[in-house]
């Protein structure tokens, strides 16, 4: 090989060199800024976690100096408690544990109490619910009592037809309207002779006898009459409706009635009933 061919191949070579190089330094810095970085995080993550474990560190001793102080307090909360009772712990111990049994029993006992009183209330509920019953069936006996006093009424209000007279002498069916004045008169057993009398006037004949008005109150039916009968003037004063008014009259001291069944003012209604054995009616007068 000449020399020509030598510088050539080196002339050739040296460019190739220097790329090469070139290429190391920059691989070798990215390492280094690469290595320089991790380095730094490195660093950077172990001053954190040694920041927050000293202050993790930190707040426990104030938590544990903080409970002791609690602690503290309390022990001597409870000391000074116990010297104002004049009690050493145990004495206190005790006394809290016997107040606590006193509790208890005394709740025990309420407790009895109150379901003894329970039981008096619901024994005294039954009394009254049995009294109760045995008002209720009185109350029965009682409505039944009632509807026979009805019973009774209605037939003592029946026999009142047969009232008695005020000669104190049992009269015979009276009639208190017109209407059963004519049932009477129907019956045929006397003889009926219906009147109006007006206060003031003469003596008016009914029958064999006569009748004049006196007073009459239709406020309270109250009246008085004077009979004539026999020559004889009778009163009868301060008399009431439905009352029969007797008196006797005739050869053979018959019984008369008179019943005055309406009272106005000035002015009263009403019927003599005689015996079939009595003298014939005056002139004038229907039996």
């Amino acid at each position: 090989m000449n020399t020509l061919q030598i510088e050539e191949q080196n002339t050739i070579g040296r460019p190739s060199h220097k790329v090469n190089n070139v290429l190391l330094y920059v691989l070798l810095g990215i390492t280094v800024i690469y290595t320089t970085v991790v380095l730094l995080l490195v660093v950077n993550t172990r001053k954190h976690l040694t920041d927050n474990e000293a202050s993790q560190q930190a707040l426990t001793h104030q938590l544990v100096v903080r409970q002791l102080e609690t602690e503290t307090q309390l022990n001597a909360s409870t000391e000074a408690l116990a010297r104002r009772l004049g009690l050493d712990e145990h004495d206190f111990q005790y006394q809290i544990e016997s107040k606590s049994g006193n509790f208890h029993r005394q709740q025990r006992e309420l407790a009895k109490l109150m379901q003894a009183q329970a039981d008096d209330q619901q024994q005294q509920l039954g009394q009254v619910t049995s009294e109760v019953a045995t008002m209720h069936t009185e109350l029965g006996g009682a409505k039944t009592d009632i509807a026979a006093t009805r019973t009774e009424l209605a037939s003592t209000n029946a026999k009142l037809e047969h009232a008695v007279g005020d000669l104190n002498g049992q009269s015979h069916l009276i009639a208190r309207t017109r209407l059963e004045l004519e049932e009477l008169r129907h019956r045929g057993d006397r003889n009926y002779y219906e009147f109006a009398l007006t206060k003031g006037a003469a003596p008016t004949p009914v029958s064999t006898v006569s009748l004049q008005l006196k007073k009459v109150d239709p406020k309270k039916n109250k009246f008085t009459l004077n009979v004539v009968a026999d020559d004889r003037t009778i009163e009868k004063k301060d008399r009431g409706v439905a009352e029969p008014l007797q008196f006797y009259s005739g050869r053979d001291r018959q019984l008369y009635e008179v019943v005055i069944f309406t009272t106005e003012k000035n002015r009263v209604t009403g019927y003599l009933s005689t015996p079939k054995t009595a003298p014939v009616v005056m002139a004038g007068e229907r039996p």
